[in-house]
């Protein structure tokens, strides 16, 4: 009998060994994956943009002699007192309780150092970021977790939170061994027991009564802080139009690459839409409205340079906003701790349990034996660093295109290297004056 070679094994691309893993893990413990950070899968995202550089048809600038801006104001629509940066690159919302005091103390002097503001989170304002931090957002959220009004009366800016880009419909989670007495204290909640936040306001259900609670947050104010709308990214075109409607002086519009402290793999996988779908449509919403730049606009989910910063902007964008770099910036999922974290069943770069509070960084901690490791000051000035290369190289581009404001860049500096970047971006495919999905085509 002959002997006939076998067929090579195959894996199935529907049941590959992810997703195998997944059902033996939901099989075996009966109950959802929870995770930080943003969605994992490959997405459509800014590395799908060029710019096309100045040559002969444009004037490039000269980098050590002419000069490109980068401040940029928010809040101008309304507020008494409007916020002046001098870069365009924020610190998103990131909680005290899904976050260390000493990595929250960190994000305020290394944004204060750069020239930008940082925000609050979920859970409150804590001394450390409100002392550390020279222009501090303070986030009012669904849960109203450590809201004080006093609070919000030392805050440069309010931020009403409507939606999160890595859970747009959804509340925020955080896990029962992150909640210490000065957790529990100011969230009033019971030490030690699972929280979960709402997914909604409890005293409105749209954007008229939003108006109302914008109109209530500037009484409270006496009409000086900018009032910011955060949205996730779902259907940015009508969100931004009724968060204009409701009275926001800026617009934050968050994709599904932005980050969480805590919620279910499946929501951040399979929820909500990249960035760079969202940007185009806000935009669109705004000009339709005779709003663009009146209103501003502040993207976020998956900035990590300052190409992306440049291509957000050339979008349309008046600023961005950073969670995730942000704490790498810090030291987390460093490769020097690559020891601990195996520890862990896991390794650098991939580390995303941080509902668990056992971050060998420190960061993602209430542990106090883990967060004393984290140094503030030392992390503050690696993220200050960090924001600096950004800019610069946010200037360097802007300026081979010939802009002298990082503002002056515009779709026509960009091209597209996939038909669902032109598509989502709105901008031509690469050697061609063809954008997918326009006039038809």
């Amino acid at each position: 009998m002959t002997d006939f070679p076998h067929t090579p094994p195959k894996m199935s691309w529907t049941y590959n060994n992810d997703v195998n893993a997944e059902i033996r893990r939901a099989a075996a413990t009966g109950i959802y994956d929870i995770r930080g950070g943003g969605s994992k899968r490959k997405l459509p995202h800014f590395d799908d943009l060029l710019f096309l550089g100045a040559s002969i048809s444009r004037y490039p600038l000269e980098g050590y002699r002419e000069k490109c801006a980068t401040d940029v104001w928010l809040g101008t629509r309304y507020a008494k007192k409007p916020i002046h940066l001098d870069i365009p690159v924020t610190i998103a919302g990131m909680s005290f309780g899904a976050l260390s005091g000493p990595a929250k103390e960190a994000l305020g002097r290394g944004a204060s150092a750069a020239g930008t503001s940082t925000t609050t989170g979920d859970g409150g304002m804590t001394e450390e970021e409100r002392g550390h931090s020279k222009t501090l957002v303070y986030q009012y959220l669904p849960s109203r977790y450590g809201m004080n009004p006093d609070d919000l009366r030392r805050a440069d800016a309010i931020e009403v939170v409507v939606g999160q880009g890595a859970k747009p419909g959804g509340g925020g989670m955080l896990l029962g061994q992150k909640i210490s007495d000065r957790v529990a204290m100011m969230r009033n909640l019971p030490k030690g027991i699972d929280q979960r936040s709402a997914c909604r306001h409890p005293d409105w259900t749209g954007p008229d009564d939003l108006e109302i609670k914008i109109l209530e947050i500037r009484e409270i104010t006496d009409w000086e802080k900018p009032i910011y709308v955060k949205i996730g990214g779902a259907r940015p075109y009508y969100d931004t139009a009724l968060a204009v409607k409701a009275g926001a002086d800026v617009v934050v519009l968050d994709g599904m690459q932005g980050g969480t402290a805590a919620t279910q793999d499946v929501f951040i996988e399979n929820v909500g839409m990249p960035i760079l779908a969202c940007i185009p449509l806000a935009v669109k919403a705004l000009q339709d409205l005779g709003m663009h730049r009146k209103v501003q606009l502040i993207v976020s989910g998956g900035i990590r340079s300052g190409a992306d910063v440049a291509k957000a902007m050339a979008l349309g964008a008046d600023a961005v906003a950073i969670g995730t770099a942000a704490l790498i910036a810090l030291g987390d999922n460093d490769p020097a701790l690559e020891a601990e974290y195996n520890k862990l069943g896991t390794t650098a770069g991939a580390y995303d349990d941080w509902h668990e509070g056992k971050d060998p960084a420190g960061i993602t901690t209430q542990d106090p034996e883990l967060y004393s490791r984290f140094d503030p000051i030392l992390g503050g000035r690696r993220l200050k660093n960090y924001l600096k290369v950004m800019t610069l190289e946010a200037q360097t581009i802007a300026r081979a295109c010939g802009k002298n404001h990082l503002h002056n860049l515009e779709p026509e500096d960009l091209c597209a290297l996939t038909i669902e970047g032109a598509a989502m971006a709105g901008v031509p495919l690469a050697g061609t004056s063809w954008i997918p999905g326009r006039n038809g085509f």
